[in-house]
């Protein structure tokens, strides 16, 4: 997982609440074994309406998607993230995630930005009137913003989840940074236990 402290970029405005994960990536993606390739399958029901966000080529070479309140309900699946960011997003901003969504997301290095349903509003507006307008995530200093509308605003994170995205550390990069503990933990336990020693 890379590190991520800033974002900056244009956004694609995806206008509807309650956004579950088969709408993300529906289950006929779910056969591959890769982690990658599922960005052609994001939101592929919708894409076949030629009028869709992801369709118009003002919004292609967003990074950024503002969406609507309550994003990613339903199953666990992390693949509705690894199709977000295989598309090429970074960040999705919304008043309202469901947890289990923003939990794989931050997992993943997918900035789940979460604003009062005010600012939301007003950056979906702003996106759908300016394709063009650029947006900031500042992941250090938790906030979000387009100043050439105005707006800027905090988001909530967690102090555990901004350093993990500011260190780029996923989970196992997070165990990692405990191998001497572990590996001295190992050196210490009884030979018929099992061990992470392969020899």
């Amino acid at each position: 997982m890379e590190p991520v402290i800033t974002i900056t970029g244009t956004a694609v405005p995806l206008d509807r609440s309650d956004v579950d994960t088969d709408q993300i990536i529906p289950s006929d993606w779910l056969k591959r074994v890769e982690r990658t390739g599922f960005g052609k399958g994001l939101f592929s029901e919708w894409r076949e309406d030629p009028e869709f966000a992801l369709n118009l080529p003002q919004f292609g070479e967003a990074s950024i998607m503002v969406a609507g309140t309550n994003f990613g309900t339903g199953s666990s699946r992390e693949h509705a993230v690894w199709a977000i960011m295989d598309y090429g997003f970074k960040a999705v901003v919304s008043s309202r995630f469901a947890d289990i969504f923003r939990n794989n997301a931050a997992k993943n290095g997918l900035v789940p930005v979460q604003v009062t349903d005010e600012v939301a509003d007003a950056l979906l507006r702003a996106v759908e009137d300016d394709p063009e307008l650029v947006i900031t995530i500042d992941v250090e200093h938790r906030s979000v913003s387009a100043p050439a509308v105005g707006i800027e605003a905090h988001f909530d994170i967690d102090d555990a989840t901004r350093e993990r995205f500011m260190l780029g550390l996923d989970d196992i990069g997070m165990t990692l940074e405990h191998v001497d503990a572990i590996t001295a933990y190992e050196a210490t336990r009884p030979a018929w236990l099992p061990s992470m020693d392969r020899s």
